[in-house]
């Protein structure tokens, strides 16, 4: 908490008044009074946005695929043996596993930006300038009270 002091310096200055019973005098005694006001000033500036950045990937994925094998094997004498065997193999494609990937978006985590009035009290201090009449009698004077 800072402490604020306010100087006064008076616009005119105080005069003494002599009373002169032939002349009726006026004094305007004053007081400050403090008005307090507050107003709205921006003191800062936010900017809010998303920024992306692509990061690779690597993945590994078995994938299947179906053939239709064909197998012929042929000998070449009345009685075969392993050495008079011949074989041919034909393999024909089916089937297979292609692979398909779909992107989609996973939220993450959820960000709320909203603004947000609180309230504080604050405590001002300042020094008010009051005035206050004085007569000062001088001479024999006769004081006579209503």
């Amino acid at each position: 908490m800072t402490k604020r002091t306010t100087e006064y310096i008076p616009k005119t200055s105080l005069e003494q008044v002599i009373y002169d019973p032939n002349k009726n005098v006026n004094l305007k005694i004053k007081e400050e009074k403090l008005d307090i006001t507050k107003k709205w000033m921006q003191t800062g500036n936010v900017k809010v946005y998303r920024e992306s950045f692509t990061v690779d990937k690597s993945f590994t994925v078995p994938i299947a695929h179906v053939d239709l094998v064909i197998e012929h094997i042929t000998s070449s004498s009345a009685i075969p043996s392993e050495e008079d065997l011949s074989t041919e193999i034909i393999r024909i494609p089916l089937s297979e596993e292609s692979i398909e990937f779909i992107k989609h978006n996973v939220c993450l985590e959820d960000v709320s930006i909203y603004k947000q009035k609180i309230e504080e009290i604050k405590n001002i201090e300042a020094t008010l300038k009051r005035e206050e009449y004085k007569v000062k009698i001088s001479g024999p004077l006769k004081i006579e009270t209503e």
